[in-house]
């Protein structure tokens, strides 16, 4: 592969993981690791949510305070 091609793959690759990486914080995808890192950062002495039960009590959250949400 031509160097000129290699850097246009590689160039079209990095745009391609920025993407992503923004869409997947538009919808929520790293919430759970920033809680993670939170609980162990402010509050080292207790326990943490499963994941599945973070996500349960969130969409809970939600629908208790609808907030600015169209419908």
């Amino acid at each position: 592969m031509p160097a000129t091609q290699a850097r246009g793959v590689r160039a079209f690759a990095r745009g391609a993981r920025a993407v992503f990486r923004y869409l997947d914080s538009v919808v929520g995808g790293q919430d759970y690791q920033r809680y993670l890192a939170h609980m162990r950062r402010a509050h080292p002495d207790r326990p943490v949510l499963s994941e599945r039960d973070y996500w349960r009590e969130r969409y809970a959250d939600a629908e208790r305070n609808p907030g600015a949400r169209c419908c």
